[in-house]
């Protein structure tokens, strides 16, 4: 039993999102990726100092770079920016794109912090600290929900089925779904040195599950975003028997 790599068919229910048809797309990602990772250089100390203060300040200005970027970069839900570019001598078609950047911006960026309650009680679930420390629980998934769920919100909308293929791991790769799997791996594995007795500042709740999600949302986006663009997990005829 084994699970590989494959190309998604062409007739896939649910596409591979890539960046929009413009100049400023690949350079916006790249800087949005260089500000979450400057901003965390920038802020480390403070986090480690006072978890509680520094996630609840930076909040809104991971928003903000998280709004300009999907804005910039990526196709807002329902429009045809990801469709196939016109052929040589053809007029491109307007989708629509810009009128509906804003709005499925803003509503996405809603949906997602709606969510972190829910994120609340999974982390409960999973062993964070249930009458203490709660606004460090509540605010680290409301970073996390920013990571995560936003852009997926944003270029997917709420149709259920590109939602259950995200949540079923067998969307294919792209930008948003890397940074989905980047983050929620990442949070995990960051959770990993917190009960360890190395009595180090910096393993106090929730600096490395903090930690964790950034770092591995930058590195999901930017390799399941690229290098593995538009594949998928496909299932082995072992697997099927199995």
């Amino acid at each position: 039993m084994s699970t590989t790599l494959a190309k998604s068919g062409p007739a896939a229910a649910v596409p591979a999102i890539p960046l929009v048809d413009s100049r400023i797309a690949m350079p916006a990602s790249v800087a949005h990726h260089l500000l979450l990772a400057g901003l965390f250089y920038w802020r480390f100390d403070a986090l480690v100092a006072d978890p509680v203060s520094t996630l609840q300040t930076s909040l809104p200005v991971v928003a903000a770079i998280q709004a300009v970027y999907l804005m910039l970069s990526l196709p807002p839900a329902g429009s045809s920016a990801y469709s196939k570019k016109p052929r040589p001598g053809e007029k491109k078609r307007s989708d629509g794109r810009e009128a509906k950047a804003i709005p499925t911006a803003v509503i996405s960026l809603l949906l997602a912090l709606i969510l972190t309650p829910v994120l609340h009680i999974l982390f409960v679930l999973f062993g964070a600290p249930f009458l203490t420390h709660v606004p460090h629980t509540f605010l680290c998934c409301a970073h996390i929900a920013l990571l995560a769920i936003y852009p997926i919100f944003y270029v997917r909308g709420s149709d259920p089925v590109p939602l259950q293929a995200v949540l079923g791991i067998s969307a294919p790769f792209d930008r948003t779904f890397g940074g989905f799997l980047g983050t929620v791996i990442g949070a995990w594995l960051g959770a990993v040195p917190i009960p360890l007795d190395w009595d180090r500042e910096w393993q106090k709740w929730p600096v490395t599950i903090v930690v964790g999600a950034y770092v591995g949302y930058i590195v999901g986006s930017q390799l399941l975003g690229t290098v593995f663009f538009g594949k998928r997990w496909a299932v082995t005829p072992e697997m099927k028997e199995e």
